[in-house]
Protein backbone atom coordinates (compact mmCIF):
# COMPACT_ATOMS: atom_id res chain seq x y z
CA UNK A 1 0.00 0.00 0.00
CA UNK A 2 1.35 3.76 -1.15
CA UNK A 3 0.27 6.43 1.29
CA UNK A 4 1.10 10.23 0.14
CA UNK A 5 2.03 12.34 3.47
CA UNK A 6 0.76 14.90 4.12
CA UNK A 7 1.80 18.02 1.48
CA UNK A 8 4.91 19.46 2.97
CA UNK A 9 4.11 22.83 1.61
CA UNK A 10 1.92 23.11 4.64
CA UNK A 11 4.78 22.03 7.27
CA UNK A 12 7.37 24.59 5.22
CA UNK A 13 9.59 27.03 7.39
CA UNK A 14 9.03 30.83 7.08
CA UNK A 15 11.14 31.91 4.34
CA UNK A 16 14.54 33.02 4.83
CA UNK A 17 16.70 36.43 3.60
CA UNK A 18 18.57 35.11 0.52
CA UNK A 19 21.86 37.01 -0.27
CA UNK A 20 22.03 40.09 -1.89
CA UNK A 21 23.61 39.04 -5.67
CA UNK A 22 26.15 41.80 -6.98
CA UNK A 23 25.48 43.59 -9.91
CA UNK A 24 27.48 42.27 -13.06
CA UNK A 25 30.28 44.20 -13.89
CA UNK A 26 30.93 45.75 -17.80
CA UNK A 27 34.36 44.73 -19.30
CA UNK A 28 36.15 46.45 -22.21
CA UNK A 29 36.56 44.92 -25.57
CA UNK A 30 39.03 41.95 -25.73
CA UNK A 31 41.33 40.09 -27.76
CA UNK A 32 39.64 36.78 -29.40
CA UNK A 33 41.64 34.78 -27.11
CA UNK A 34 40.75 36.00 -23.75
CA UNK A 35 37.31 36.13 -24.95
CA UNK A 36 37.26 32.25 -26.09
CA UNK A 37 38.70 32.11 -22.04
CA UNK A 38 35.50 33.77 -21.06
CA UNK A 39 33.11 31.96 -22.89
CA UNK A 40 35.07 28.50 -21.28
CA UNK A 41 34.21 30.12 -17.83
CA UNK A 42 30.72 31.29 -18.49
CA UNK A 43 29.57 27.77 -19.48
CA UNK A 44 31.73 26.59 -16.46
CA UNK A 45 29.82 28.48 -14.11
CA UNK A 46 26.61 27.65 -15.52
CA UNK A 47 27.06 24.04 -14.21
CA UNK A 48 27.73 25.79 -10.98
CA UNK A 49 25.52 23.84 -7.95
CA UNK A 50 24.66 26.19 -5.18
CA UNK A 51 26.02 24.81 -1.54
CA UNK A 52 22.81 24.95 -0.42
CA UNK A 53 21.76 21.82 -3.13
CA UNK A 54 25.23 20.95 -2.11
CA UNK A 55 24.46 20.75 1.39
CA UNK A 56 21.00 18.86 1.51
CA UNK A 57 22.47 16.60 -1.32
CA UNK A 58 25.13 15.49 1.15
CA UNK A 59 22.55 15.20 4.44
CA UNK A 60 20.10 13.24 2.24
CA UNK A 61 23.01 10.47 1.10
CA UNK A 62 24.05 10.22 4.46
CA UNK A 63 19.94 9.72 5.73
CA UNK A 64 19.88 6.73 3.01
CA UNK A 65 22.78 4.96 4.57
CA UNK A 66 21.92 5.69 8.02
CA UNK A 67 25.63 7.26 8.31
CA UNK A 68 24.72 9.99 11.47
CA UNK A 69 28.10 11.70 11.63
CA UNK A 70 27.90 12.36 7.66
CA UNK A 71 24.48 14.14 8.58
CA UNK A 72 25.51 15.97 11.31
CA UNK A 73 28.76 17.13 9.29
CA UNK A 74 26.31 19.28 6.77
CA UNK A 75 24.21 20.94 9.76
CA UNK A 76 24.52 24.87 9.83
CA UNK A 77 26.24 26.55 12.67
CA UNK A 78 23.12 27.66 14.44
CA UNK A 79 21.45 24.05 14.51
CA UNK A 80 24.72 22.70 15.67
CA UNK A 81 24.20 25.07 18.83
CA UNK A 82 20.94 23.63 19.34
CA UNK A 83 21.57 20.34 18.90
CA UNK A 84 24.19 17.53 19.03
CA UNK A 85 24.85 14.40 17.21
CA UNK A 86 23.46 11.84 19.74
CA UNK A 87 20.19 14.36 19.57
CA UNK A 88 19.88 13.66 15.70
CA UNK A 89 21.06 10.11 15.94
CA UNK A 90 18.59 9.24 18.75
CA UNK A 91 15.64 10.97 16.75
CA UNK A 92 16.47 9.37 13.47
CA UNK A 93 16.46 5.55 15.30
CA UNK A 94 13.28 6.39 17.27
CA UNK A 95 11.40 7.68 13.99
CA UNK A 96 12.49 4.23 12.43
CA UNK A 97 11.43 2.20 14.92
CA UNK A 98 7.66 4.01 14.80
CA UNK A 99 7.49 3.40 11.14
CA UNK A 100 8.97 -0.09 11.15
CA UNK A 101 11.45 1.33 8.56
CA UNK A 102 13.35 -1.37 6.41
CA UNK A 103 14.90 1.17 3.71
CA UNK A 104 14.94 4.36 2.63
CA UNK A 105 15.62 6.04 -0.62
CA UNK A 106 16.10 9.49 -1.07
CA UNK A 107 15.88 11.13 -4.43
CA UNK A 108 17.25 14.35 -6.29
CA UNK A 109 17.58 17.07 -4.80
CA UNK A 110 15.66 20.52 -6.07
CA UNK A 111 15.73 24.46 -4.74
CA UNK A 112 12.24 25.21 -4.02
CA UNK A 113 11.89 29.41 -2.58
CA UNK A 114 13.68 29.58 0.40
CA UNK A 115 14.40 25.50 0.94
CA UNK A 116 15.96 22.45 -0.46
CA UNK A 117 13.45 20.01 -1.57
CA UNK A 118 14.24 16.00 -1.08
CA UNK A 119 11.69 13.23 -2.59
CA UNK A 120 12.06 10.77 0.28
CA UNK A 121 10.31 6.64 -0.09
CA UNK A 122 10.14 4.66 2.83
CA UNK A 123 9.53 0.94 2.64
CA UNK A 124 8.20 -0.15 6.45
CA UNK A 125 6.87 -3.53 7.63
CA UNK A 126 3.32 -2.68 8.72
CA UNK A 127 2.24 0.15 6.28
CA UNK A 128 4.34 -0.65 3.13
CA UNK A 129 5.87 2.16 0.93
CA UNK A 130 5.62 5.68 2.14
CA UNK A 131 6.74 8.38 -0.09
CA UNK A 132 6.83 12.06 0.00
CA UNK A 133 9.02 15.61 -0.18
CA UNK A 134 11.07 16.91 2.71
CA UNK A 135 11.33 20.31 2.38
CA UNK A 136 14.72 21.21 3.85
CA UNK A 137 15.84 24.49 5.28
CA UNK A 138 19.32 25.63 4.82
CA UNK A 139 21.67 28.17 6.79
CA UNK A 140 25.22 30.30 7.23
CA UNK A 141 28.57 28.10 8.48
CA UNK A 142 31.17 30.11 9.34
CA UNK A 143 33.28 28.59 6.20
CA UNK A 144 31.41 30.93 3.84
CA UNK A 145 28.94 27.82 2.58
CA UNK A 146 25.60 26.93 3.66
CA UNK A 147 24.43 24.09 5.68
CA UNK A 148 21.13 22.15 6.87
CA UNK A 149 19.22 24.45 9.45
CA UNK A 150 18.06 20.98 11.22
CA UNK A 151 14.85 20.39 13.48
CA UNK A 152 13.77 17.40 14.61
CA UNK A 153 10.72 17.98 12.17
CA UNK A 154 13.24 16.55 9.12
CA UNK A 155 12.39 12.90 10.19
CA UNK A 156 9.26 13.05 8.22
CA UNK A 157 8.19 14.85 5.40
CA UNK A 158 5.40 17.14 6.07
CA UNK A 159 5.34 16.73 9.85
CA UNK A 160 4.62 20.06 11.42
CA UNK A 161 6.44 22.30 14.49
CA UNK A 162 6.23 20.49 17.71
CA UNK A 163 4.35 16.73 15.49
CA UNK A 164 5.92 13.37 17.30
CA UNK A 165 5.73 10.53 15.12
CA UNK A 166 3.56 7.98 16.79
CA UNK A 167 2.03 4.79 15.99
CA UNK A 168 -1.13 2.38 17.24
CA UNK A 169 -0.69 -1.17 16.71
CA UNK A 170 -2.91 -3.85 15.66
CA UNK A 171 -2.19 -7.37 15.69
CA UNK A 172 -3.99 -10.47 13.68
CA UNK A 173 -5.36 -13.00 15.50
CA UNK A 174 -2.46 -15.93 16.21
CA UNK A 175 -3.15 -18.55 13.57
CA UNK A 176 -3.47 -22.25 14.46
CA UNK A 177 -0.83 -25.04 15.14
CA UNK A 178 -1.45 -28.25 13.86
CA UNK A 179 -0.53 -31.69 13.81
CA UNK A 180 0.85 -34.01 10.88
CA UNK A 181 -2.26 -35.10 10.55
CA UNK A 182 -4.52 -31.70 10.77
CA UNK A 183 -5.56 -32.12 14.26
CA UNK A 184 -4.62 -29.23 15.94
CA UNK A 185 -1.79 -28.55 18.35
CA UNK A 186 -2.85 -25.10 19.72
CA UNK A 187 -5.49 -22.73 17.84
CA UNK A 188 -7.36 -19.82 19.00
CA UNK A 189 -6.96 -16.86 21.83
CA UNK A 190 -6.34 -19.52 24.42
CA UNK A 191 -4.22 -21.87 21.96
CA UNK A 192 -6.38 -25.02 22.70
CA UNK A 193 -5.62 -28.03 21.39
CA UNK A 194 -7.90 -30.83 20.09
CA UNK A 195 -9.77 -32.61 23.15
CA UNK A 196 -8.26 -35.80 22.18
CA UNK A 197 -4.94 -34.67 22.32
CA UNK A 198 -4.98 -32.80 26.03
CA UNK A 199 -1.27 -32.31 27.36
CA UNK A 200 0.16 -34.15 25.05
CA UNK A 201 -0.46 -31.22 22.50
CA UNK A 202 0.95 -28.10 25.03
CA UNK A 203 3.88 -30.19 25.33
CA UNK A 204 5.04 -30.11 21.88
CA UNK A 205 3.37 -27.31 20.81
CA UNK A 206 5.43 -24.94 23.42
CA UNK A 207 3.66 -21.54 25.15
CA UNK A 208 3.04 -18.05 24.55
CA UNK A 209 4.01 -15.04 26.49
CA UNK A 210 5.71 -11.83 26.65
CA UNK A 211 9.10 -11.52 25.44
CA UNK A 212 12.23 -11.69 27.26
CA UNK A 213 14.45 -8.81 26.97
CA UNK A 214 16.81 -10.31 24.22
CA UNK A 215 14.11 -10.67 21.46
CA UNK A 216 13.19 -7.02 21.76
CA UNK A 217 14.85 -5.54 18.94
CA UNK A 218 13.78 -8.73 16.68
CA UNK A 219 10.30 -8.20 17.38
CA UNK A 220 10.45 -4.34 17.25
CA UNK A 221 11.56 -4.47 13.60
CA UNK A 222 8.45 -6.81 13.15
CA UNK A 223 6.45 -4.15 14.45
CA UNK A 224 5.14 -6.29 17.20
CA UNK A 225 4.30 -4.27 20.01
CA UNK A 226 5.93 -4.06 23.65
CA UNK A 227 3.51 -6.61 25.89
CA UNK A 228 2.25 -8.36 23.11
CA UNK A 229 1.89 -12.11 23.57
CA UNK A 230 4.69 -14.27 21.27
CA UNK A 231 6.01 -17.51 21.14
CA UNK A 232 8.42 -18.58 24.18
CA UNK A 233 8.97 -22.50 23.70
CA UNK A 234 7.97 -25.03 21.23
CA UNK A 235 6.57 -25.00 18.21
CA UNK A 236 4.97 -21.46 19.32
CA UNK A 237 8.34 -20.25 19.48
CA UNK A 238 9.81 -22.02 16.15
CA UNK A 239 6.48 -20.62 13.88
CA UNK A 240 6.09 -17.20 15.98
CA UNK A 241 6.45 -15.21 13.10
CA UNK A 242 4.40 -16.88 10.73
CA UNK A 243 1.72 -17.54 13.08
CA UNK A 244 1.48 -13.90 14.24
CA UNK A 245 1.15 -12.52 11.07
CA UNK A 246 1.63 -9.08 9.83
CA UNK A 247 0.73 -6.51 12.25
CA UNK A 248 -1.10 -3.63 11.11
CA UNK A 249 -1.67 -0.37 12.63
CA UNK A 250 -2.33 3.62 12.13
CA UNK A 251 0.86 6.38 11.76
CA UNK A 252 -0.22 9.57 13.24
CA UNK A 253 1.98 12.61 13.78
CA UNK A 254 0.45 14.41 16.75
CA UNK A 255 -2.95 14.00 16.50
CA UNK A 256 -3.11 13.75 12.41
CA UNK A 257 -3.08 10.53 11.01
CA UNK A 258 -0.57 9.69 8.11
CA UNK A 259 -1.39 6.04 6.91
CA UNK A 260 -3.41 3.46 8.11
CA UNK A 261 -2.94 -0.20 6.91
CA UNK A 262 -5.02 -3.40 8.32
CA UNK A 263 -3.62 -6.44 10.35
CA UNK A 264 -2.66 -9.87 7.77
CA UNK A 265 -3.40 -12.57 9.83
CA UNK A 266 -1.01 -15.58 9.41
CA UNK A 267 -1.41 -18.94 8.06
CA UNK A 268 -2.00 -21.80 10.12
CA UNK A 269 1.00 -24.32 10.67
CA UNK A 270 1.19 -27.84 9.49
CA UNK A 271 3.74 -29.30 11.78
CA UNK A 272 5.88 -32.69 11.20
CA UNK A 273 4.52 -34.01 14.76
CA UNK A 274 2.82 -37.00 14.27
CA UNK A 275 0.29 -37.12 17.15
CA UNK A 276 1.09 -41.04 17.63
CA UNK A 277 4.66 -41.32 17.81
CA UNK A 278 4.46 -38.01 20.06
CA UNK A 279 2.27 -39.81 22.67
CA UNK A 280 5.05 -42.81 22.45
CA UNK A 281 7.39 -40.83 22.89
CA UNK A 282 6.10 -39.27 26.00
CA UNK A 283 5.29 -42.68 27.37
CA UNK A 284 8.64 -44.28 26.73
CA UNK A 285 10.48 -41.73 28.37
CA UNK A 286 7.76 -42.31 31.27
CA UNK A 287 8.37 -38.89 33.65
CA UNK A 288 12.26 -39.96 33.84
CA UNK A 289 14.91 -36.92 33.10
CA UNK A 290 15.83 -37.64 29.55
CA UNK A 291 14.79 -36.97 25.93
CA UNK A 292 13.72 -38.91 22.98
CA UNK A 293 13.68 -37.63 19.23
CA UNK A 294 12.38 -39.43 15.98
CA UNK A 295 12.84 -38.04 12.36
CA UNK A 296 11.99 -39.60 9.32
CA UNK A 297 15.72 -40.17 7.59
CA UNK A 298 14.65 -39.42 4.27
CA UNK A 299 13.13 -35.79 5.09
CA UNK A 300 14.39 -34.99 8.10
CA UNK A 301 10.82 -33.89 9.03
CA UNK A 302 10.73 -34.45 13.25
CA UNK A 303 7.99 -36.97 14.14
CA UNK A 304 8.58 -36.54 17.78
CA UNK A 305 10.67 -34.38 20.43
CA UNK A 306 9.80 -35.43 24.58
CA UNK A 307 11.67 -33.94 27.31
CA UNK A 308 14.96 -32.61 26.63
CA UNK A 309 15.16 -33.92 22.92
CA UNK A 310 17.07 -31.07 21.73
CA UNK A 311 17.62 -28.64 25.06
CA UNK A 312 20.27 -29.92 26.91
CA UNK A 313 23.25 -31.55 25.47
CA UNK A 314 24.76 -34.76 27.32
CA UNK A 315 28.19 -37.47 26.62
CA UNK A 316 26.65 -39.05 23.88
CA UNK A 317 28.93 -42.37 25.12
CA UNK A 318 29.63 -45.16 22.77
CA UNK A 319 27.09 -44.19 20.13
CA UNK A 320 29.42 -41.53 19.15
CA UNK A 321 31.76 -44.76 18.02
CA UNK A 322 29.37 -44.49 15.16
CA UNK A 323 30.89 -41.39 14.19
CA UNK A 324 34.31 -42.54 14.75
CA UNK A 325 33.27 -45.83 12.70
CA UNK A 326 32.23 -43.51 9.84
CA UNK A 327 36.37 -41.28 10.32
CA UNK A 328 38.24 -45.25 10.73
CA UNK A 329 36.53 -46.70 7.52
CA UNK A 330 36.94 -43.39 5.24
CA UNK A 331 40.44 -42.65 6.34
CA UNK A 332 41.16 -46.52 6.16
CA UNK A 333 42.87 -46.37 9.67
CA UNK A 334 41.17 -49.63 9.95
CA UNK A 335 39.81 -52.62 7.32
CA UNK A 336 36.62 -54.64 7.29
CA UNK A 337 38.71 -57.57 7.80
CA UNK A 338 40.77 -56.64 10.77
CA UNK A 339 40.76 -58.60 14.17
CA UNK A 340 41.60 -57.19 17.88
CA UNK A 341 42.59 -58.86 21.14
CA UNK A 342 40.11 -59.68 23.19
CA UNK A 343 40.67 -58.24 26.31
CA UNK A 344 38.84 -55.37 29.32
CA UNK A 345 40.71 -53.03 28.57
CA UNK A 346 43.46 -50.67 26.42
CA UNK A 347 46.49 -48.24 27.86
CA UNK A 348 46.62 -45.14 25.99
CA UNK A 349 49.20 -42.49 27.36
CA UNK A 350 49.80 -44.74 30.47
CA UNK A 351 46.38 -45.00 31.12
CA UNK A 352 43.97 -47.67 31.06
CA UNK A 353 40.45 -47.42 29.14
CA UNK A 354 38.17 -50.14 30.62
CA UNK A 355 35.32 -51.47 29.19
CA UNK A 356 31.68 -51.25 30.44
CA UNK A 357 31.40 -52.95 33.53
CA UNK A 358 35.20 -54.63 32.89
CA UNK A 359 34.11 -57.11 30.57
CA UNK A 360 36.72 -58.79 27.66
CA UNK A 361 35.67 -58.25 23.78
CA UNK A 362 36.93 -57.85 20.74
CA UNK A 363 37.38 -60.16 18.00
CA UNK A 364 35.97 -58.88 14.38
CA UNK A 365 35.86 -55.02 14.08
CA UNK A 366 31.82 -55.40 13.85
CA UNK A 367 31.94 -57.52 17.16
CA UNK A 368 34.05 -55.24 18.33
CA UNK A 369 31.15 -52.31 17.21
CA UNK A 370 28.28 -54.41 18.37
CA UNK A 371 29.62 -55.75 22.14
CA UNK A 372 30.89 -52.04 22.09
CA UNK A 373 34.62 -52.42 22.91
CA UNK A 374 36.20 -49.55 24.49
CA UNK A 375 39.90 -51.00 24.33
CA UNK A 376 38.97 -51.51 20.05
CA UNK A 377 37.70 -48.18 19.72
CA UNK A 378 39.73 -45.52 22.07
CA UNK A 379 42.74 -46.88 20.22
CA UNK A 380 41.52 -46.30 16.87
CA UNK A 381 40.44 -42.46 17.54
CA UNK A 382 43.86 -41.98 18.86
CA UNK A 383 44.94 -43.43 15.80
CA UNK A 384 42.48 -41.57 13.53
CA UNK A 385 44.06 -38.39 15.17
CA UNK A 386 42.32 -35.27 16.48
CA UNK A 387 41.79 -33.60 13.14
CA UNK A 388 39.97 -35.95 11.11
CA UNK A 389 37.76 -37.26 14.10
CA UNK A 390 36.51 -33.56 15.01
CA UNK A 391 36.42 -33.11 11.18
CA UNK A 392 34.06 -36.22 10.88
CA UNK A 393 32.00 -34.86 13.80
CA UNK A 394 31.49 -31.79 12.00
CA UNK A 395 30.16 -33.70 8.75
CA UNK A 396 27.86 -35.28 11.00
CA UNK A 397 26.67 -32.14 12.21
CA UNK A 398 28.31 -31.30 15.51
CA UNK A 399 29.39 -27.63 15.72
CA UNK A 400 26.47 -26.76 13.85
CA UNK A 401 23.35 -24.68 14.38
CA UNK A 402 20.55 -27.39 13.93
CA UNK A 403 18.41 -24.71 12.25
CA UNK A 404 15.13 -25.08 14.92
CA UNK A 405 14.46 -22.40 17.73
CA UNK A 406 15.75 -23.40 20.99
CA UNK A 407 17.43 -26.28 20.17
CA UNK A 408 21.72 -26.52 21.38
CA UNK A 409 24.49 -27.38 19.65
CA UNK A 410 25.93 -30.59 20.29
CA UNK A 411 29.81 -29.89 20.01
CA UNK A 412 33.20 -31.53 20.29
CA UNK A 413 35.99 -29.42 20.66
CA UNK A 414 38.71 -27.90 18.13
CA UNK A 415 41.00 -30.45 17.49
CA UNK A 416 44.18 -28.24 18.91
CA UNK A 417 41.74 -28.04 22.09
CA UNK A 418 41.25 -31.91 22.61
CA UNK A 419 44.44 -32.90 24.29
CA UNK A 420 47.00 -35.79 23.82
CA UNK A 421 46.05 -39.30 22.40
CA UNK A 422 44.36 -40.34 25.98
CA UNK A 423 42.13 -37.64 25.27
CA UNK A 424 41.41 -37.91 21.24
CA UNK A 425 40.66 -42.06 22.32
CA UNK A 426 38.36 -40.99 25.24
CA UNK A 427 36.83 -38.37 22.57
CA UNK A 428 36.26 -41.35 20.36
CA UNK A 429 34.24 -43.46 22.56
CA UNK A 430 31.80 -40.15 23.12
CA UNK A 431 33.26 -39.43 26.54
CA UNK A 432 35.60 -36.26 27.41
CA UNK A 433 34.15 -32.88 26.26
CA UNK A 434 31.70 -34.48 23.86
CA UNK A 435 28.44 -33.26 24.36
CA UNK A 436 24.99 -34.60 21.64
CA UNK A 437 21.70 -34.08 21.95
CA UNK A 438 19.24 -36.88 21.18
CA UNK A 439 17.68 -35.18 17.97
CA UNK A 440 21.46 -35.29 17.23
CA UNK A 441 22.29 -38.51 17.45
CA UNK A 442 18.98 -39.34 15.73
CA UNK A 443 19.91 -37.65 13.03
CA UNK A 444 23.21 -39.57 13.10
CA UNK A 445 21.18 -42.51 12.24
CA UNK A 446 19.31 -41.11 10.16
CA UNK A 447 22.59 -40.59 8.04
CA UNK A 448 23.40 -44.22 8.32
CA UNK A 449 20.37 -45.26 7.26
CA UNK A 450 20.45 -42.89 3.98
CA UNK A 451 23.60 -44.04 2.40
CA UNK A 452 25.36 -40.96 4.59
CA UNK A 453 23.23 -38.29 3.82
CA UNK A 454 22.58 -36.47 7.08
CA UNK A 455 19.14 -34.85 6.84
CA UNK A 456 18.70 -31.48 8.41
CA UNK A 457 15.45 -31.06 10.49
CA UNK A 458 12.51 -29.45 10.09
CA UNK A 459 9.23 -28.88 11.83
CA UNK A 460 7.46 -27.45 8.91
CA UNK A 461 5.40 -30.75 6.77
CA UNK A 462 5.94 -30.27 3.12
CA UNK A 463 9.37 -28.24 3.54
CA UNK A 464 11.51 -29.20 0.69
CA UNK A 465 14.34 -31.49 2.20
CA UNK A 466 18.15 -31.01 2.50
CA UNK A 467 20.91 -33.34 3.22
CA UNK A 468 24.36 -33.14 3.36
CA UNK A 469 27.23 -35.95 3.04
CA UNK A 470 28.23 -36.83 5.77
CA UNK A 471 30.02 -39.54 4.68
CA UNK A 472 30.15 -42.35 1.59
CA UNK A 473 27.57 -44.90 0.73
CA UNK A 474 30.00 -47.83 0.93
CA UNK A 475 30.69 -46.60 4.62
CA UNK A 476 27.15 -46.05 5.22
CA UNK A 477 26.30 -49.55 4.35
CA UNK A 478 28.92 -51.27 6.38
CA UNK A 479 27.37 -49.44 9.44
CA UNK A 480 24.65 -50.02 8.88
CA UNK A 481 25.53 -53.90 8.86
CA UNK A 482 27.50 -53.28 11.95
CA UNK A 483 24.58 -51.49 13.67
CA UNK A 484 22.41 -54.79 12.73
CA UNK A 485 24.26 -56.85 14.49
CA UNK A 486 24.27 -54.78 17.97
CA UNK A 487 20.21 -55.50 18.06
CA UNK A 488 20.48 -59.13 16.10
CA UNK A 489 23.70 -59.82 19.06
CA UNK A 490 25.38 -57.89 20.26
CA UNK A 491 23.70 -55.15 23.29
CA UNK A 492 21.01 -53.16 21.89
CA UNK A 493 18.91 -56.56 21.43
CA UNK A 494 16.04 -54.87 24.24
CA UNK A 495 15.39 -52.78 20.67
CA UNK A 496 14.75 -55.61 18.73
CA UNK A 497 10.64 -55.27 17.03
CA UNK A 498 9.21 -58.53 15.46
CA UNK A 499 9.51 -58.37 11.71
CA UNK A 500 11.32 -55.32 11.52
CA UNK A 501 15.66 -55.17 10.53
CA UNK A 502 15.99 -52.75 13.41
CA UNK A 503 20.04 -51.40 13.06
CA UNK A 504 21.01 -49.59 16.43
CA UNK A 505 23.82 -48.52 19.04
CA UNK A 506 24.06 -48.53 22.92
CA UNK A 507 25.69 -46.08 24.80
CA UNK A 508 26.28 -46.09 28.18
CA UNK A 509 28.08 -42.54 28.56
CA UNK A 510 29.86 -42.03 32.60
CA UNK A 511 29.23 -39.07 34.28
CA UNK A 512 31.44 -40.19 36.72
CA UNK A 513 33.67 -43.41 37.10
CA UNK A 514 31.65 -46.57 36.76
CA UNK A 515 34.99 -48.79 37.30
CA UNK A 516 35.57 -49.26 41.14
CA UNK A 517 38.65 -49.86 42.21
CA UNK A 518 39.20 -53.51 43.76
CA UNK A 519 41.56 -54.03 47.01
CA UNK A 520 44.28 -56.23 46.87
CA UNK A 521 43.49 -59.76 46.92
CA UNK A 522 45.43 -60.05 50.28
CA UNK A 523 43.13 -57.29 51.75
CA UNK A 524 39.69 -58.53 51.56
CA UNK A 525 37.95 -58.18 53.98
CA UNK A 526 35.91 -61.80 53.63
CA UNK A 527 32.68 -61.08 56.25
CA UNK A 528 32.29 -57.64 53.72
CA UNK A 529 30.19 -58.12 51.08
CA UNK A 530 31.79 -57.17 47.26
CA UNK A 531 32.27 -53.39 46.48
CA UNK A 532 29.23 -52.46 44.00
CA UNK A 533 30.49 -52.95 40.10
CA UNK A 534 27.92 -50.61 38.74
CA UNK A 535 25.40 -47.20 39.89
CA UNK A 536 22.87 -45.98 37.51
CA UNK A 537 22.99 -43.17 38.69
CA UNK A 538 26.64 -42.62 37.38
CA UNK A 539 25.66 -43.12 33.79
CA UNK A 540 23.63 -41.93 31.12
CA UNK A 541 21.41 -44.67 29.21
CA UNK A 542 22.01 -44.07 25.13
CA UNK A 543 20.41 -45.72 21.99
CA UNK A 544 20.07 -44.58 18.15
CA UNK A 545 18.73 -46.53 16.03
CA UNK A 546 16.92 -46.60 12.35
CA UNK A 547 14.35 -48.88 10.83
CA UNK A 548 13.70 -50.77 8.30
CA UNK A 549 17.34 -51.44 7.78
CA UNK A 550 16.68 -50.95 4.49
CA UNK A 551 14.29 -47.98 3.15
CA UNK A 552 14.01 -46.34 6.83
CA UNK A 553 11.47 -44.87 7.53
CA UNK A 554 12.28 -43.85 11.13
CA UNK A 555 15.26 -42.98 13.27
CA UNK A 556 15.31 -42.55 16.93
CA UNK A 557 16.93 -41.72 20.25
CA UNK A 558 16.54 -42.15 23.47
CA UNK A 559 18.47 -40.25 25.98
CA UNK A 560 17.91 -41.46 29.90
CA UNK A 561 20.33 -39.26 32.14
CA UNK A 562 21.59 -41.40 35.50
CA UNK A 563 19.75 -44.40 34.18
CA UNK A 564 22.34 -47.23 34.00
CA UNK A 565 23.40 -49.00 30.33
CA UNK A 566 21.89 -48.21 27.58
CA UNK A 567 21.14 -51.69 26.44
CA UNK A 568 19.27 -52.21 29.45
CA UNK A 569 16.88 -49.34 29.41
CA UNK A 570 17.40 -46.97 26.46
CA UNK A 571 16.80 -49.89 24.41
CA UNK A 572 13.77 -50.65 25.32
CA UNK A 573 12.28 -47.14 25.04
CA UNK A 574 13.34 -46.65 21.73
CA UNK A 575 11.83 -49.77 20.96
CA UNK A 576 8.04 -48.73 21.89
CA UNK A 577 8.80 -45.37 19.58
CA UNK A 578 10.08 -47.05 16.82
CA UNK A 579 6.57 -49.84 16.88
CA UNK A 580 4.33 -46.52 16.91
CA UNK A 581 6.30 -44.72 14.06
CA UNK A 582 5.96 -48.10 11.80
CA UNK A 583 2.63 -48.83 12.77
Amino acid sequence: MTTQPTSPSAARPPRRRRRAIAEPRRFAPIAVTALAALTAGIVVGAHHVPSERKAVARFAAGWQRADYPAMYATLSDAARRRTSLARLKRTYEQAADVLTLTKLTTGHVSEHGDVVDVPVVMETRVFGRLSGTLAVPTGDRDDGGAGVDWTSQLVYPGLRRGEKLRRQTDLPPRAAIEARDGTALAEGPDRLPDPSLGQLAADIAGRIGPAPPERAAELKARGVPDGAAVGLTGLEREFDERLTGTPGGTLYAGDRELARKPPVAGHSIRSTIDPAVQRAAVEALAGRYGGIAAVRPETGEVLALAGIALSAPQPPGSTFKIVTLAGVLQQHVAKRSDTYPVRNAAEIEGVEIQNANGESCGGSLESSFAHSCNSVFAPLGAKLGARRLVSTAERFGFNEDPGLAGAARSTIPAAGEIGDDLAVGSSAIGQGRVLATPLQMALVAAAIGEDGRRPLPTLLKGADPKRVQATTAPVARTIGRYMRSVVVDGTGAGAAVPGVKVAGKTGTAELRTTVKEQPPPDQTDPEQPPPEQDDAADTDAWFTAFAPLANPRVAVCVLLVGQGAGGDTAAPAAKLVLQAALA
